[in-house]
């Protein structure tokens, strides 16, 4: 069996010598059938792009972010064969709405379904600010933004909103205060009141990602914040306050840390990190354009200058912090085989199960460089199939700028599915699984490819906004050039976010941009969260905003489907979260997969319980839960329309 590759979508075929290329309108014929035959079928990506990366020396050395220098990164040509710092696509022509404006700020509707309106106003959380660096953007460290975490910190039944935030040069040298981290209390009337302080959750460093779990399997969730500096590892005190942990438990680091996950990897019963590393950085010695070794092709976009990177840069390493049980965590990343000896740039990462054995695999999405994909092997050590998987490069063969993962399964099949964002000029790939950790890139196929290239994305979600039973999609947007809204590129600064709505399995419909609602609003989008914030049974969409006030995207959809959401408690052997259970829900004729993660999207953790829409079924026919401990139950079915809590042990006896 071969796969036929359409000759436009093989962006390296330049590179290729002319006698050796394919005709015009050919096509490359590839064999490509499972893990092993695959590697043969990349092997042509690997030489191209793979091969030409340089192993970079990489540190661990806890406070080096503010000793070491740019000098030993990798020189141009040593890297893919992208041009600038960032690898995207071919610059494509500008697409300008009937206005002439960006189609990232325009393509606006008057008349259309109005589903979500931002109330972050009305809610109280416009009284708080991001902040991160200068407006200009001239050093990468200042334009990735930070991440948002869905939690209910107080066990009152109510979701809570943290959100992250960077810092200043000022504050960073101790000319000025730092800017702070919000944790918005849910006050259960559609508003919430910012409680950082008196928490003890404000961070003061430079912030960029969150991801939340009960780590100590006490009942109660307790927050990983990553940061440019040593991380934070905020214990959850059960009187409305926490106590960054972080030094004793030795996951404190010191360089630059990103988009964290929780898992059990191991079956223990006890809740692991991994922590991706991004640059590796020098605060007192930014990387410009022909200084320090930095070649002037990685400080260029569309032949301009603008911060380098992260191309050309030295890639920070990876880590994978085991749960010793004692409230302390060991480095286990190099025995783990999950190390990043490559030293790509991480920037976001999602524990999940991806084929369906009961053990958790790690994703890692890297920027201008190949994805991850481990499989885990069951014996704490994990197997590096990213090129074997697809899921290291795009359908075009080429490593592409991944800032967010969403996974889920939106065939209903019972088959984790992926779609990451990325930069502008590039379109935006969803993996379909096809089962044994088999991934086809099928963008193009949906027909979601082609709106999405102008916008760079960054948080995204699976979620079911209108209660069908299908998951849909949904991407928070906005540029990290604050040039590009002074060029005719067709893109810009500040962009709306992005709805497509699940047709059933089979197509993805991008929804209108309706004047007056929130897919209308641009915002300069970095983390996105998805939860039932009001407890009403619709999915609403917290983004954190680049120097701004976040958005809350209330969903208002006027369907009237019904649904069911399960929060889930683990047994003796289970994390008492359960990170990392599936539960399969039988309704409506359909059989819906939910897990319970923490992580993904861009440096971001969405509601930890399970949401189901059912349509206009008013029964649920069957509940089966798979516990990460190995154990599976199916329970009764409960009532509709409503929060449901499940506890392992406590299913229907066989």
């Amino acid at each position: 069996m071969t796969t036929l590759i359409p000759q436009r979508s093989l962006d390296f075929l330049s590179l290729i010598p002319e006698a050796l290329r394919p005709p015009a309108e050919g096509f490359l014929l590839v064999p490509c059938r499972n893990h092993a035959s695959r590697i043969a079928c990349m092997a042509l990506c690997v030489a191209l792009v793979a091969g030409s990366h340089r192993l970079v020396a990489q540190s661990t050395t806890p406070d080096s972010h503010t000793a070491d220098t740019q000098s030993d990164k990798p020189r141009e040509g040593g890297q893919p064969f992208a041009v600038g710092g960032v690898n995207t696509g071919a610059a494509h022509p500008a697409m300008l709405d009937a206005e002439h404006r960006p189609i990232t700020a325009g393509g606006f509707v008057k008349d259309g379904p109005v589903l979500f309106q931002d109330i972050a106003r009305q809610a109280g959380l416009t009284t708080w600010k991001h902040v991160m660096g200068t407006p200009e953007k001239k050093f990468i460290i200042e334009a990735n933004g930070s991440g948002v975490c869905l939690l209910d910190y107080d066990n009152d039944g109510w979701l809570d909103i943290y959100l992250v935030s960077g810092s200043t040069y000022e504050a960073e040298s101790g000319k000025t205060a730092p800017p702070h981290a919000a944790l918005f209390h849910n006050n259960h009337d559609g508003t919430f009141t910012n409680v950082a302080e008196k928490a003890g959750v404000t961070n003061g460093r430079w912030g960029f990602g969150c991801a939340v779990a009960d780590y100590d399997n006490d009942g109660w969730p307790d927050i990983f914040v990553s940061n440019f500096g040593k991380n934070r590892l905020y214990h959850n005190n059960h009187d409305g306050t926490f106590t960054d942990v972080a030094e004793k438990a030795g996951v404190a680091l010191g360089n630059w840390s990103t988009g964290a996950t929780w898992g059990d990897y191991d079956g223990d019963g006890r809740l692991d990190l991994f922590v991706p590393g991004y640059v590796h950085y020098d605060l007192a010695n930014p990387p410009a354009s022909g200084d320090k070794g930095v070649a002037f092709s990685f400080c260029q976009f569309r032949g301009e200058n603008v911060s380098c990177g992260p191309r050309g840069l030295k890639g920070e390493p990876d880590h994978l912090f085991h749960n010793n049980g004692d409230g302390t965590f060991t480095d286990v990343s190099e025995k783990a085989g999950v190390a990043d000896m490559n030293g790509y740039y991480g920037l976001t990462s999602l524990f999940v199960d991806v084929n369906n054995d009961g053990k958790l695999d790690l994703l890692v999405g890297n920027d201008s460089t190949p994805n991850y994909l481990y499989l885990n092997k069951g014996d704490g050590t994990f197997d590096d199939i990213s090129y074997a998987s697809g899921y290291a490069l795009n359908e075009n063969g080429r490593e592409t700028a991944t800032m967010g993962i969403a996974a889920g399964d939106y065939q209903n099949n019972g088959l984790i599915d992926l779609y990451n964002t990325t930069f502008s000029d590039d379109y935006k790939p969803l993996y379909r699984n096809e089962g044994d950790a088999n991934f086809t890139d099928i963008s193009y196929q949906l027909k979601i490819a082609e709106p999405t290239v102008p916008f760079l994305g960054w948080g995204d979600a699976f979620f079911d906004y209108d209660n069908d039973g299908w998951k849909d999609l949904i991407a928070a947007n906005g540029h990290v050039y604050p040039i590009v809204d002074k060029e005719p590129w067709g893109t810009s600064f500040a962009q709306r976010p992005l709805l497509f709505h699940n047709l059933g399995g089979k197509q993805f419909e991008l929804m209108p941009a309706v004047e007056g609602t929130a897919l209308a609003q641009t915002y300069v989008g970095r983390g996105l969260a998805v939860g039932d914030l009001f407890n009403d049974g619709k999915l609403d969409v917290v983004i954190n905003v680049m120097d701004g006030s976040p958005a809350l995207l209330r969903n208002v959809s006027p369907d009237k489907h019904h649904w069911i959401e399960f929060k889930l408690i683990g047994g003796s052997k289970s994390p008492r979260d359960a990170i990392g259970a599936t539960l399969y829900l039988t309704a409506n004729k359909m059989r819906q997969r939910g897990d319970v993660l923490s992580g993904g999207s861009y440096a971001s953790s969405s509601d930890p319980r399970l949401h189901f829409g059912i349509g206009d079924a008013t029964v649920v026919d069957d509940i089966e839960v798979h516990w990460p401990s190995g154990s599976t139950e199916h329970f009764p079915a409960p009532q509709i329309d409503r929060i449901v809590t499940l506890r392992e042990g406590q299913g229907l006896k066989p």
